[in-house]
């Protein structure tokens, strides 16, 4: 039972993260800035795994304002994947 609880809150959050993916520009008026840089860059895993199933998701956003949604998403990826490495356990 908990097993299950568990895929059915994994498969929600996938199912509302999905919402906020980056797309291919058809249907943003205004360009994304920083803070969607970092959100779309946390989100950069599951962008990737919705984009092999649907050509309209992207992992970066096409339409942004440049330099300060790269900062953003670098940033976003770099200590969302780094960051795993803090909760190793140390040998010796």
């Amino acid at each position: 039972m908990k097993r299950f609880g568990i895929i059915l809150i994994m498969l929600t959050l996938v199912t509302l993260l999905g919402g906020c993916v980056p797309g291919d520009g058809t249907y943003t008026t205004d360009p994304a800035g920083f803070f969607w840089g970092i959100w779309h860059g946390w989100i950069a895993p599951i962008s990737l795994i919705l984009g092999l199933f649907n050509d309209t998701y992207r992992v970066y956003e096409v339409n942004n304002t440049g330099w300060f949604y790269d900062l953003g998403f670098y940033i976003a990826v770099i200590s969302g994947f780094g960051g795993l490495t803090l909760t190793r356990k140390s040998r010796g």
